[in-house]
């Protein structure tokens, strides 16, 4: 049953080709600036996606320890050879909210490098089929570790990470998919 339960989620699972899905996320502001104000702006994902090649990465928790060693930090690592490769923004998505995020990225020093994108209500999580139910972790429901690559809305690369793992959905694996 476990097989059949697994093939379910599969062809629930956004998959290269796809768009990415019509929902909105946060992004905590630190400064105002044209058109933004300080604190939670939200992002249409699909217009703030139009015409650029995004790096997207999400983790299952803002703070936690893969996340915040090593993650995250590969991201601001490679952000410069990322765009230099052709990506207009890098995108972090985690199921926490804008001021977690925000915060989160002050101490990892993200600004102009990584955008900090909260997933509050796990709404792209749930749309994209990329879910991790950590209930009986007391951490609820959150995101999948994984990363993609997105040219004008749609998926072009796509490394989901198996259970507990950090393996393929690195900055430096994504980095080698670009211009396959």
């Amino acid at each position: 049953m476990s097989g059949f339960r697994e093939r379910c989620m599969e062809m629930l699972m956004i998959k290269i080709g796809d768009p990415l899905p019509a929902v909105t996320l946060m992004e905590y502001v630190e400064v105002a600036g044209e058109g933004c104000s300080v604190g939670p702006n939200p992002v249409a994902v699909q217009d703030a996606a139009a015409g650029k090649t995004i790096a997207l990465f999400a983790v299952p928790g803002a703070f936690t320890p893969t996340c915040s060693s090593r993650h995250l930090p590969g991201f601001v690592e490679k952000a410069a050879q990322l765009r230099a490769a052709g990506v207009d923004e890098i995108w972090c998505l985690s199921v926490n909210d804008a001021f977690v995020m925000g915060a989160w990225g002050r101490e990892q020093k993200t600004a102009d490098q990584v955008r900090m994108l909260a997933d509050g209500d796990a709404a792209f999580a749930k749309a994209t089929g990329l879910t991790l139910d950590l209930n009986g972790k007391g951490l609820g429901l959150r995101s999948n570790r994984y990363s993609m690559l997105v040219e004008d809305g749609r998926v072009v690369q796509l490394n989901v990470e198996g259970p507990g793992k950090f393996e393929v959905s690195d900055a430096a694996t994504l980095l080698g998919q670009i211009g396959r």
